[in-house]
């Protein structure tokens, strides 16, 4: 949790970081590192639930939120929203493990653009971060689900991502199609989502060559 703040206070990107952290033993872990690297008057850790961490006076001008899934960072973001802890006037630097479009679809319901987007890979393991900042965005479905900018680009880690997505998804829809129970509007999700993701590929595919 604490390797961001340490790193962005050391580069001089930034002057001042509140770091919340809702577990004790890391809140105490937290607070040691910052102590070891004598960043004391720079770096603030509070032990507290997410956005609650934060207060006006704080005067925060960008929040993190990374490491978790999707629907996580949402539910961090709306506590927040509901509480007016957050204004709209913040950048939001947002990095969710999984369930990326849910992230997304919050932010354009709640007035904000997505301004910058980055996907990358590491130990295996692929990430993507979205930057929002307030204003109006009339993005599709589509945008929303795989990223407007993200889209645009199509770069060779997002082109892995989504073919491996593809297996899964088909792997799944296969599943449902032999329960004795149907599910249709998971069913239709899924073929809606294989529908694009194929589309995207073979548009990316014809580009390469």
């Amino acid at each position: 949790m604490l390797y961001l703040p340490i790193a962005t206070v050391l580069s001089g990107e930034v002057a001042y970081v509140v770091a919340g952290e809702v577990s004790k033993g890391p809140f105490e872990k937290a607070d040691f590192q910052v102590s070891k690297n004598k960043l004391c008057d720079k770096i603030e850790v509070r032990f507290a639930d997410g956005l609650e961490a934060i207060c006006a006076e704080d005067k925060i001008d960008v929040i993190t939120i990374a490491g978790m899934g999707g629907s996580l960072i949402v539910k961090i973001l709306e506590r927040g929203y509901q509480k007016k802890l957050l204004h709209g006037s913040e950048r939001l630097i947002l990095q969710p493990n999984i369930g990326e479009d849910s992230v997304r679809y919050w932010l354009m319901k709640n007035g904000y653009k997505i301004s910058a987007e980055e996907i990358m890979e590491e130990n295996q393991k692929i990430y993507e971060i979205i930057v929002a900042d307030e204003g109006d965005s009339c993005s599709t479905d589509m945008e929303l689900f795989f990223g407007p900018f993200l889209l645009k680009d199509k770069n060779k880690i997002f082109q892995k991502k989504w073919k491996q997505e593809l297996v899964i998804r088909k792997n799944v829809l296969n599943s449902l199609s032999q329960a004795k129970i149907p599910d249709d509007k998971k069913t239709d999700q899924l073929q809606r989502e294989i529908s694009w993701i194929m589309e995207v590929i073979n548009h990316a595919r014809k580009n390469n060559h």
